[in-house]
């Protein structure tokens, strides 16, 4: 009788290739990790090389297969050229960005532009340049855009990162539609606030630990771990047929 069960679509990442920006620490780091565990070929992107030197050592230490970039995903011409000879990669995850929390009456010209060069428009030109590989190669993909939950709602002095993250959101449900005749999904993860080495100084402020924690239904601070799930299904086959969403690891703030 076990022949008329369905099977359940494979986690595992076997053969498959991986690119993860902003992968020296945090959030990156953990996605890295938790595709390398599944069995993918990881290469972790930072502009430094000592943090994605030390991941990939790391992963390589646990068994898993890691190599080292070290690149400025914001030099777009750098970005191009290094993605183009290092790939064809199945997997991006496009996680490198920056956030300069301010009321919005404070912010300059170089603000916007530091926070949407990186956010938006790196985001973009790394996503068009595996895509493009993918292309050539025939092969179908999963591009996985580190979204937040500030893509779907507002935030107090957040409306540099809003603005970011609500295009991103857009930019991926756009190449969904682009995409689909190759085979090639894009999705976004739009996580609560995780803490992390960038995050972790926020937290030290009393008052403000305590405000997201009235927002956060299930009444913790987000850990990278919450995201691995997250990122491993949007990877694999589980989600073969998820493109142009995103899922929300939120602990219940949008649901308010």
């Amino acid at each position: 009788m076990a022949d008329i069960l369905p099977c359940t679509p494979s986690f595992r990442l076997d053969g498959r290739r991986a690119l993860v920006t902003g992968a020296g620490k945090g959030i990156g780091l953990a996605c890295a990790a938790a595709l390398a565990e599944a069995g993918a070929e990881v290469t972790l992107v930072a502009r430094t090389l000592a943090d994605v030197e030390a991941g990939a050592a790391a992963i390589r230490d646990a068994g898993g297969q890691a190599v080292a970039l070290p690149l400025d995903v914001g030099d777009l011409g750098a970005a191009e050229a290094a993605i183009g000879a290092a790939g064809p990669f199945d997997i991006l995850v496009n996680n490198a960005g920056i956030n300069r929390p301010m009321p919005m009456h404070d912010v300059t010209p170089s603000d916007y532009d530091a926070v949407l060069d990186l956010n938006v428009k790196a985001a973009f030109f790394v996503a068009q340049a595996v895509v493009r590989g993918l292309i050539t190669a025939k092969r179908p993909g999963s591009i996985i855009h580190m979204g937040s939950q500030m893509g779907h709602v507002g935030g107090v002095n957040r409306s540099l990162y809003c603005a970011s993250k609500w295009a991103v959101e857009g930019m991926s449900k756009s190449f969904a539609l682009d995409l689909a005749l190759y085979g090639i999904r894009s999705n976004t993860i739009a996580p609560t606030f995780i803490e992390t080495p960038m995050t972790k100084p926020f937290f030290e402020d009393a008052a403000f630990r305590t405000d997201v924690l009235k927002k956060i239904k299930l009444g913790r601070i987000g850990r990278v771990e919450d995201l691995m799930g997250a990122v491993l299904f949007l990877a694999s086959d589980a989600s073969a047929l998820v493109t142009g969403t995103s899922i929300v690891v939120d602990g219940g703030w949008t649901a308010d």
